[in-house]
């Protein structure tokens, strides 16, 4: 091993390293300002972490042919150790517990807090996510092989923009519910029907790969808002 490809391998494994530790930073400031306790945020932190690793099947679609499936696919690492690739004659849609449920979860309870604010924050809410859902919506493209994908940020940056121009006092969780709602109805659930009639052997709703960025949609516009 020369010199340079050892400096490029140290590279890569501090950057392996560094980024899961800077957005893991990024996620606790940005749940703080959701009227969350410090410690509350760094503990929705560490199950969104953790809850990456868990995808809970929901549906099984039946194929007339075998699809390639690989259990690191709902990772995005689909071509990492391709010797454990198996033919399946199904698809299975799951759910990720740390990229959908959780962030989900904590979108139902800004909305309560929005409601209790007033009518109109919900209206606000209602507007600023349907304009993403509709972005989301025409800029997801079905990826074979792989599945729904997007740009990661343009939804974060669009609810953030609005959220800070509609409702500036409670940016933060207007964002946040519009950033996940985005990605979240927008990219994936209309574009379900795509899904099945792609050749994939798992489809994760909220896991990296398959179905990205509603856990970077949603912390993203936060912290910008």
């Amino acid at each position: 091993m020369n010199r340079m490809t050892g400096l490029s391998l140290l590279f890569v494994v501090a950057m392996l390293v560094l980024l899961p530790l800077l957005f893991g930073r990024l996620m606790a400031a940005s749940l703080v300002k959701l009227h969350l306790s410090p410690a509350a945020a760094l503990n929705l932190t560490i199950a969104i972490f953790l809850g990456g690793l868990i995808n809970i099947p929901i549906k099984r679609i039946a194929r007339d042919q075998e699809v390639a499936t690989h259990p690191f696919t709902i990772f995005g690492l689909s071509d990492t150790w391709p010797n454990l690739k198996r033919a399946r004659p199904y698809t299975v849609i799951a759910v990720n517990l740390g990229g959908c449920v959780i962030p989900t979860g904590i979108a139902v309870y800004e909305l309560f807090h929005l409601a209790a604010q007033g009518l109109h924050l919900l209206l606000i809410t209602a507007a600023v996510a349907a304009v993403n859902i509709v972005v989301c919506y025409r800029l997801a493209r079905p990826v074979p092989g792989v599945g729904i994908m997007m740009p990661g940020l343009v939804p974060a940056l669009i609810a953030a923009l609005l959220a800070l121009l509609l409702a500036p006092d409670q940016a933060a969780p207007v964002a946040f519910v519009a950033g996940i709602a985005g990605p979240l109805i927008g990219a994936d659930l209309l574009h379900l029907k795509d899904i099945e009639k792609s050749a994939i052997g798992i489809a994760s709703i909220g896991g990296a790969g398959t179905f990205d960025g509603i856990v970077l949609s949603g912390i993203v516009a936060a912290y910008l808002a």
